[in-house]
């Protein structure tokens, strides 16, 4: 089922993810009207060199519903 997928800059603890991970899920389930547990987060931490390779480059404009997606110069 649904599937979140969050990519970050290094530099936060566990606890942090893994609060940020539960609150997610739970809105999505209420948004989505479905139970949580068809739901899945996962947190990843993106190297800054790295991120316009691996996270700006893959992920085109119109996918991006909120927000702006960062791109470094």
């Amino acid at each position: 089922m649904p599937h979140i997928d969050v990519k970050m800059f290094p530099g936060r603890n566990d606890e942090i993810k893994k609060n940020l991970a539960e609150k997610l899920l739970k809105t999505a389930a209420e948004e989505l009207q479905i139970p949580a547990e068809n739901l899945s987060v996962s947190v990843e931490d993106v190297d800054p060199k790295k991120w316009n390779e691996e996270v700006g480059a893959a992920t085109p404009d119109d996918k991006i519903y909120a927000g702006k997606m960062f791109r470094a110069e």
